[in-house]
């Protein structure tokens, strides 16, 4: 089962000129349309936003509202709130800890630049433990998260685009999750964004293992929350080291899509309204700095300048240099001469 919405047209019906097969899948198809050449002006200006949006909008629920995806993640955000109730120490502690696996190890790190972009590369194992914990954190499995944040890339800030401020920051916060889409429309999706990973036998079971993974993992903290301390402990640890968790992952992704294309500064001219913000990068691991990112899709690093610190990037440097990561695609600066000189 998975936790994914978009709009309701068919994929492969809607926008044909952009139609990529398994066998002519190639990355820069879909994450590198608005890369520019750095410190350059671009030629050709975005396209205006046509027709009226409020129509555009209303066309994507005529197929129905998304309940069970808005029941998933509203009784989240309720159960969540007993959390400050139940405070200890070592639930706080689990909370951290999984804030970080499942935010910058399970989305940054593998769902966003590996399985998306194809910023560096791993062993299969290596690769599906990521892809696993990269599910824990609630925003779909990796078929889902990849397929429509190709098709994010593909049409930025346009009209396809799934979650653009365009359509209004609510929208591209989280509102864009609940136009209703049958399994046929999914399955649409995947096939039309994410080919080749449709392809792996692991990727579409980790899909259908997606809602069973977490009831899992809270099983499992309940139980040790239970052994190391009684009911309290266990009550604890489930409402920090899940629904607190869930909600503060989800919405510092959820920042990225809206407050990423919304405020802050640029360092290049893109086709989209792409941004570099501070506070987004330090609480999702260097995911803010998002008009690098867009200029450079499949730059491993997304930080450009000296003072925008990228721990996802440093992760991935480790990871090579102990042999885990290879074929790490490097955003090089450029002296006047052309030279590389990072």
């Amino acid at each position: 089962m998975s936790i994914v919405s978009d709009d309701n047209k068919l994929a492969g019906d809607d926008f044909e000129d952009d139609a990529v097969s398994s066998e002519d899948w190639n990355e820069s198809n879909l994450a590198t349309e608005t890369k520019p050449t750095a410190k350059t002006k671009k030629t050709r200006k975005p396209r205006r936003i046509e027709p009226p949006i409020a129509e555009k909008l209303t066309d994507r629920y005529k197929s129905g509202f998304a309940w069970i995806i808005f029941g998933w993640l509203a009784g989240i955000h309720v159960v969540a709130l007993a959390a400050p109730f139940y405070f200890s120490w070592s639930g706080f502690a689990i909370f951290v800890v999984f804030y970080y696996l499942t935010g910058c190890v399970g989305i940054t790190l593998c769902f966003h630049r590996m399985l998306t972009h194809t910023s560096y590369q791993v062993h299969y194992p290596t690769r599906m433990i990521l892809a696993f914990i990269g599910g824990l954190a609630g925003e779909g499995s990796a078929l889902d998260w990849v397929a429509m944040h190709r098709k994010h890339h593909a049409h930025s800030d346009q009209p396809e685009d799934p979650h653009s401020p365009e359509h209004g920051g609510l929208w591209a916060h989280m509102w864009w999750l609940f136009p209703f889409r049958n399994r046929e429309e999914q399955r649409s999706i995947h096939e039309r964004w994410a080919p080749d990973l449709l392809k792996e036998p692991g990727m579409r079971f980790l899909d259908y293992a997606f809602i069973p993974s977490h009831l899992v993992l809270g099983g499992l903290m309940a139980f040790a929350g239970y052994c190391y301390g009684g009911s309290y402990y266990a009550t604890s640890w489930v409402l920090w080291g899940m629904f607190a968790r869930l909600v503060v992952v989800l919405h510092v992704t959820w920042f990225v899509n809206s407050a990423s294309h919304i405020w802050g500064y640029t360092n290049y001219e893109t086709t989209d309204k792409s941004k570099n913000l501070w506070w987004v990068a330090l609480t999702a691991f260097g995911e803010g700095w998002h008009n690098n990112h867009h200029a450079y899709p499949r730059m491993a690093n997304h930080g450009h300048k000296w003072w925008e610190f990228d721990l996802t990037y440093n992760i991935i440097r480790v990871m090579k240099w102990t042999g885990l990561a290879w074929n790490v695609v490097d955003y090089k600066k450029k002296s006047k001469d052309g030279s590389a000189i990072h």
